[in-house]
């Protein structure tokens, strides 16, 4: 009998290793060069509002944050923030490009196992050097057998890459922590959509899970994903 599902893909940032963490304590230093120009919720408002803004222009990722954060400090100090302070931020931002990389629980395991049975690929949006150091220090590159680093993930960019690697939507999953990101669009598609959630998630990220759909999974972790894989046929 043919399979049902031949490729399985993976997000990155928050599903294989940590990512999220470090913007958190990021955001919790900058917040504390501008505590004298903004209370806290204020300010993660607007830098909130920056990215936003500028998804469009510099893409996902560290250099996009902190191109954001340099914008907030000159918006909420009447463009009065010490160079010093902007000197800061872009070392800040140095730091976040350096940091070494933690993979999750199960996540080495799960791609292994997977990966014996079916073909399996990377699937992730940001910086494309970053990315691709992350993936280096990840010790997991050799276990997939493509890689795709995507400025956005909607339902066209998830046809074009399942057909690319694949036998198209029909017989491909996402695996990921982004309910916007990694499952929303995946189903709309036609594919499989597993939600692994991670705990923090970027508010540009929230989406409310789909309803009614039938391709549609969640996981507590990525240790009982080779059941599913296995049951999905």
């Amino acid at each position: 009998m043919p399979k049902r599902l031949t490729l399985v893909a993976f997000d990155a940032d928050d599903t294989l290793w940590h990512n999220e963490r470090f913007f958190r304590l990021t955001q919790d230093r900058f917040a504390e060069l501008l505590s004298d120009h903004a209370d806290p919720d204020h300010l993660a408002e607007r830098l909130l509002t920056a990215e936003k803004r500028n998804i469009g222009r510099y893409g996902f990722g560290v250099k996009g944050f902190v191109l954001s954060m340099i914008e907030t400090a000159i918006e909420v100090t009447d463009e009065k923030v010490p160079a010093s302070v902007i000197a800061e931020l872009i070392a800040m931002g140095h730091d976040m490009l350096a940091y070494p990389i933690e993979l999750l629980p199960h996540a080495q395991e799960a791609v292994q196992v997977v990966a014996e049975t079916h073909r399996v690929i990377l699937v992730t949006k940001g910086d494309l050097l970053d990315q691709e150091r992350k993936l280096a220090q990840s010790g997991l590159g050799d276990l997939f057998d493509g890689v795709e680093i995507v400025s956005s993930k909607t339902p066209t960019t998830y046809q074009s890459v399942f057909d690319r690697h694949g036998d198209g939507p029909d017989k491909a999953m996402m695996v990921g922590n982004s309910m916007r990101s990694d499952i929303v669009p995946v189903i709309q598609s036609g594919g499989w959509g597993v939600y692994v959630p991670h705990g923090l998630i970027w508010e540009i990220e929230h989406a409310d899970p789909p309803t009614g759909a039938a391709r549609y999974h969640a996981l507590e972790d990525l240790g009982s994903l080779a059941e599913l894989v296995e049951a999905i046929g």
